[in-house]
């Protein structure tokens, strides 16, 4: 794990102003490569082959080539040992990158299993590659302007040439307000994209050609009874665990307290005993309880215990939300309005203290079923196969039952996922208001050629656009920016390749019904976890912003930042008066916390990153 920086100049001086603002993703060394037509540029993290032979950018054995990586190949033994005839100089995963190109070419990406993001060097062609991992698990930025191409692991980097503008990308504030994240390949500044997942981009005589080196295929559905396949399920799970504990630092896990980050555990003890778990919780004022406040806390707690872990655990104090949730946006670098990146940045600086890499259970919901929001479809599915006249009458006669006469497809996902317009479209200006774009951003990106009708249910995929947007641009973005911010290596195990392909050959009745979510895996885990965890409601990793935001001095804060004078950029794009009474409302009892802290993560980042109108 490491950060990333490049452009397709000779600039020694840029290169390192980039490795500087940085510096925290790879606190362990610095390098550079600076020669005619690039820049690249290298913070290191160390972890595989802590010796000087691993340091960034590195050189392939004649010159030619020169890479500077950011991530973790966990098969690069198995490459390594196809590769015999290359003179390695180091142990490290990165050298085992330079000889698979120089042996199979593109072709080799696609052997690669693990997290990366990484920009090769041709200097015999002159051409520069930029290579994203399949899962979106690391992330990767451009930037381009005429026959110039930068690039970064964080976007702050790419904000350290002047040239670059700051201004709001309209279409990626569309869609952030409804959906709470920017999908690549946007992302909030305008100009500066994000490579998608898979994707390729060269670059060579000033033009830039992007192509994807993993092509989706249609999985065959499995037609194994489902105990079979959970026993397959847990094999798969434990030989993902063990392929993603390769380090020569400590490895430890993020524990929640729920399934996901759980199996990780038992997978973890399965395969090398004992376990350093992390778990973080909130203290809490006068009248708010424990068990509301804390309950997947107290949860890990057990867990841990039950596996024999040697189990750590941190709490946030009211005065410490404010200053982290201001350093959170900033490593972000774009907002994403989720409070949980107060904890998250929390977690990630308390397991700094005992480890070097840590592992989680991001993935699991969207592989397995794990969102109430794919219930909702299938209750939706259900409903439409009634007559449309019988359904006309039951919309009319019960008018919440219409939301559920909705179509698969873009309509249905943003039911179950877009903040309602009606709630949205009074705190916009008519400027800043554009109807559909969103939506019609979605349904281009994702929909385009529905699988639903071709072999695939509206429920299958709905995962499948989550595993394609919320996954790599919400869930998995929060992760590494906020772990990397500490300079913490995060490993998602329940995406390793192999798993997720077969995961997809496992028909939706083994995932989720109209009662139970995540069928198979609890399954897979039956006898392994404890029942009292597997029985638990679904909660995800819970943050109590609501009450956080009702705390005097939270809500003098809030008030402060959701005027029209706190960010040139934003000023004209808001109905403040209706704003502030969204704000008022909520700390009377009502509740607006998902449309108030998307305002606030937006309003931080516009002062923070200092973003033009």
């Amino acid at each position: 794990m490491c950060s990333i920086n490049g452009f397709t100049w000779k600039d020694e001086e840029l290169i390192r102003k980039m490795n500087a603002v940085t510096a925290h993703r790879g606190p362990d060394g610095t390098g550079v490569f600076v020669a005619s037509g690039v820049s690249l540029g290298h913070n290191r993290l160390s972890i595989l082959d802590l010796s000087n032979a691993g340091a960034q950018p590195m050189k392939s054995e004649d010159g030619r080539l020169v890479i500077t990586f950011n991530g973790e190949i966990y098969n690069y033994k198995e490459l390594r040992a196809e590769l015999p005839n290359y003179p390695f100089k180091s142990g490290s995963d990165t050298e085992v990158i330079l000889a698979s190109f120089e042996k199979w070419g593109e072709e080799a990406f696609k052997r690669f299993q693990g997290i990366f993001a990484f920009a090769l060097w041709d200097e015999s062609t002159k051409t520069l590659r930029l290579v994203r991992d399949p899962m979106g698990v690391k992330p990767l930025y451009y930037y381009e302007h005429g026959s110039r191409l930068m690039f970064a692991s964080e976007i702050k980097a790419i904000l350290e040439n002047p040239d670059v503008p700051r201004r709001i990308d309209p279409l990626a504030l569309d869609c952030y307000l409804r959906a709470n994240y920017v999908p690549a390949p946007l992302t909030m500044f305008a100009g500066i994209k994000k490579l998608l997942p898979g994707e390729l981009l060269r670059y060579k005589g000033g033009k830039s050609e992007l192509a994807r080196y993993v092509v989706p295929v249609t999985p065959v559905l499995s037609k194994a009874p489902r105990s079979t396949l959970a026993k397959e399920l847990l094999n798969k799970v434990h030989e993902s665990v063990k392929a993603q504990l390769v380090s020569d630092r400590p490895v430890g896990l993020y524990l929640s307290g729920g399934v996901d980050s759980s199996a990780v555990l038992e997978g973890m003890t399965e395969a090398q005993g004992k376990v350093e778990t992390f778990s973080v919780g909130f203290d809490l004022r006068e009248g708010e309880q424990e068990e509301k406040f804390n309950a997947d806390f107290l949860l890990a707690r057990k867990t841990a215990k039950h596996f024999g872990a040697t189990h750590h655990e941190v709490r946030i104090s009211p005065h410490e939300i404010l200053p982290l949730f201001e350093e959170a946006v900033l490593h972000l670098d774009e907002p994403i309005s989720n409070a949980t990146v107060i904890p998250m940045m929390k977690l990630a600086r308390f397991a700094k203290q005992h480890v070097a890499v840590v592992l989680g259970g991001d993935g699991g919901d969207e592989l397995f079923g794990g969102y109430e929001r794919y219930q909702l479809s299938l209750l939706s599915s259900y409903y439409r196969t009634l007559p449309g006249v019988v359904r006309g009458g039951l919309d009319n006669l019960v008018p919440s039952l219409a939301k559920l006469d909705t179509p698969a497809g873009i309509a249905r996902f943003a039911r179950f996922h877009f903040l309602k317009e009606e709630k949205l479209r009074p705190l916009l200006t008519l400027q800043a208001y554009h109807g559909d774009s969103a939506i019609g951003f979605f349904a281009e990106r994702f929909f385009k050629v529905p699988n639903v009708g071709q072999g695939s249910d509206a429920e299958t995929e709905c995962m499948r656009v989550d595993r394609e947007s919320w996954l790599p641009d919400e869930s998995l973005m929060r992760s590494d920016k906020t772990a990397m911010s500490a300079g913490l290596e995060y490993r998602v195990p329940l995406l390793h390749l192999p798993l997720v392909d077969f995961a997809d050959t496992i028909p939706r009745e083994h995932k989720v019904s109209l009662f139970r979510t995540k069928i198979i895996l609890k399954e897979a885990f039956r006898g392994k976890l404890p029942d009292e965890l597997l029985n638990q409601p679904k909660r995800g990793w819970f943050s109590p912003g609501a009450k956080w935001l009702r705390y005097p001095e939270m809500a003098e804060v809030a008030r402060e930042i959701l005027s029209p004078n706190y960010a040139e950029a934003t000023k004209e794009l808001f109905n403040w008066d209706e704003v502030r009474a969204r704000l008022e409302a909520h700390l009377s009892g009502s509740y607006h916390l998902t449309e108030l802290w998307a305002l606030l993560s937006l309003q931080v980042w516009a002062k923070k990153f200092k973003v033009t109108a």
